[in-house]
């Protein structure tokens, strides 16, 4: 092969890299699950989706399909589906903005916390407060944050508190 045709054979070559990434990306949009709209089937998302991390009833009717990136992700979508099968919305809860309105301190038991936020990066324990305390990694602004939230011995949620992400520290050290 000669050098004209070999840079020709290359250049196709990485054309063909770039359209197979290209299709990865528009595949990875459909399986976003941000991007389901209000009005869509439950049917219709489970089959744009596949299977949720979590299923939850919802009171009144209808159901919640959670869709968790936990534990090396950043986000947790929340997708109620109303009694008649329709999505009514569609909610990333791991959101800084939202922790104050959402997080129903002294109210909200270990299934509130299950249903709204699905399973935790971890739980741990500390020694100021008897419980169990439940961690989340969320993205504030593209910096890596830790949502935790302390649940007591019978199941109630006490406090919760964020802070930075120190195992992402760890890691690059």
């Amino acid at each position: 092969m000669n050098a004209m045709a070999a840079r020709r054979f290359g250049s196709l070559a990485a054309l063909g890299v770039f359209a197979v990434a290209g299709l990865g990306l528009i595949a990875g949009c459909a399986n976003e699950p941000t991007r389901v709209q209000p009005g869509a089937t439950a049917a219709e998302t489970l089959q744009r989706l596949g299977a949720p991390t979590g299923r939850y009833p919802l009171t009144g009717g209808g159901e919640r399909l959670q869709y968790s990136r936990m534990p090396a992700g950043f986000e947790v979508t929340d997708i109620d589906v109303d009694a008649s099968g329709k999505v009514v919305s569609v909610t990333q809860v791991l959101s800084e903005a939202r922790f104050g309105y959402d997080i129903k301190v002294n109210q909200w038991r270990q299934n509130d916390v299950m249903a709204f936020y699905g399973r935790p990066y971890e739980i741990t324990r500390v020694s100021s407060f008897d419980g169990a305390v439940w961690t989340w990694r969320y993205k504030a602004v593209n910096e890596r944050r830790m949502l935790y939230i302390y649940i007591d011995p019978t199941g109630v949620v006490r406090r919760y508190h964020t802070g930075d992400d120190l195992d992402f520290d760890r890691i690059r050290d």
